[in-house]
């Protein structure tokens, strides 16, 4: 059975099917601040998610990460671990891409077991 939370006029922030659960693309809202800024912003945005649907960071399975400036990558690799404890790492990828839109130079892409 296939479960939607959380729509929005585009799309359902999470569907969750098989006790997987599956998150659209997160962005932070204050892009002003550099990459190690708004992946702290994101990382929040994915605890407060992950708790309205009944799970938690613990329970990550994987994260698809696009940036759009490789030279901060290492401020974007210090927010994720000071978040993240080592052993619940999920997998995951980072995709450079060229414009992800105005002033956002990070968008994560998770999935997570309920």
């Amino acid at each position: 059975m296939i479960k939607r939370h959380i729509q929005t006029r585009i799309n359902h922030r999470v569907v969750e099917h098989n006790g997987v659960l599956y998150f659209g693309g997160l962005v932070a809202d204050d892009k002003s601040v550099n990459m190690k800024g708004q992946t702290e912003q994101i990382c929040a945005k994915i605890d407060a998610l992950l708790a309205e649907v009944g799970s938690s960071k613990d329970k990550l399975l994987t994260a698809m990460i696009y940036i759009s400036d490789f030279s901060q990558k290492d401020g974007m690799n210090e927010a994720w671990l000071e978040w993240m404890p080592a052993e619940h790492l999920p997998t995951r990828a980072t995709i450079g891409v060229a414009e992800l839109g105005k002033d956002t130079l990070i968008e994560v892409v998770v999935s997570a077991a309920r």
